[in-house]
């Protein structure tokens, strides 16, 4: 794998519209190439002001009282996103960037991460697999604080497509059981402008009603990685975890959702009709 180092993080809107257009040129397939480079962006210090606006939106709390305010859980993946999208519209990836979902995400957090530090970001693509629906890619995003990996994550995404149905793919499973109800929230239709305008990626199909109609939906979704930090925030995560999602169906907006969990770690978000939308646990780590 070649490491390519970067000065700064790349504008998102731009590589947005590069993969777009390049997507109605891309025939995904599992065994299909894929880019063998590891962007990594040294020297990274976290903007207090975007980190604020990220943490009201999805409902962190801002600050901390001992002075030494920490990164929630999920920003690392905020702070990767630009490095991942540079790849998954480049020339060289085989999935389309319209239309690509995503399915789930781990993260393994070792140590908590102070807002005020200085860290390493690093991210690649670790391979595709074949999906019962298409391909699915694997995108690993690290932090480093000095030699130390502080942070990771694994993010899968699905690009759909016709397939041979081969023997071995695991069948569609069945939705668990729902968990005790801890609160319900109603999700305002601005959300997904609002996550956007604190984490970068506007992607129109979170923005408006009519430019999500152009891929498909009736309503603008929330972001994903909304939801899941959104659930994080309520559920609480100690320092040193293991945080495990899967993005079940899109929320559209405005909503309204039951968020539970069970005490043991796990947590889920359900729509009308018991609509499932995600599932993740939280597991303590020795740190």
């Amino acid at each position: 794998m070649t490491a390519v180092t970067l000065t700064s993080a790349p504008a998102l809107t731009p590589l947005l519209a590069r993969g777009a257009l390049r997507s109605p040129f891309k025939r995904p397939t599992p065994d299909a190439d894929f880019p063998r480079t590891r962007l990594v962006l040294p020297g990274l210090r976290v903007d207090p002001a975007r980190l604020a606006a990220y943490e009201r939106v999805c409902g962190f709390a801002t600050g901390a009282a001992d002075g030494e305010d920490t990164l929630p859980v999920t920003y690392p993946h905020v702070l990767g996103f630009p490095l991942a999208m540079r790849l998954m519209s480049g020339r060289d990836f085989p999935l389309p960037l319209l239309g690509l979902v995503h399915t789930s995400i781990e993260i393994v957090r070792r140590t908590t991460a102070p807002a005020a530090g200085e860290y390493q970001l690093a991210v690649h693509v670790d391979g595709l697999a074949p999906h019962r629906r298409g391909t699915e890619a694997t995108v690993v995003t690290e932090l480093r604080a000095g030699a130390d990996v502080v942070w990771e994550s694994r993010s899968t995404y699905l690009a759909r497509h016709r397939t041979a149905g081969a023997p071995g793919q695991a069948p569609q499973e069945r939705p668990p059981a729902p968990l005790p109800v801890v609160a319900e929230w109603r999700i305002a239709e601005d959300v997904g402008r609002r996550y956007g305008a604190a984490s970068g990626d506007r992607n129109p199909i979170h923005l408006h009603p009519v430019t999500a109609r152009l891929f498909g939906f009736p309503r603008a979704i929330a972001h994903g990685m909304w939801t899941v930090a959104r659930c994080l925030a309520a559920h609480g995560t100690p320092g040193a975890a293991e945080v495990r999602a899967r993005f079940r169906s899109p929320v559209l907006l405005p909503a309204t959702v039951a968020y539970g969990a069970d005490g043991t770690g796990r947590f889920e978000l359900r729509g009308e009709g018991d609509r499932l939308h995600l599932t993740g646990e939280v597991r303590p780590l020795p740190e």
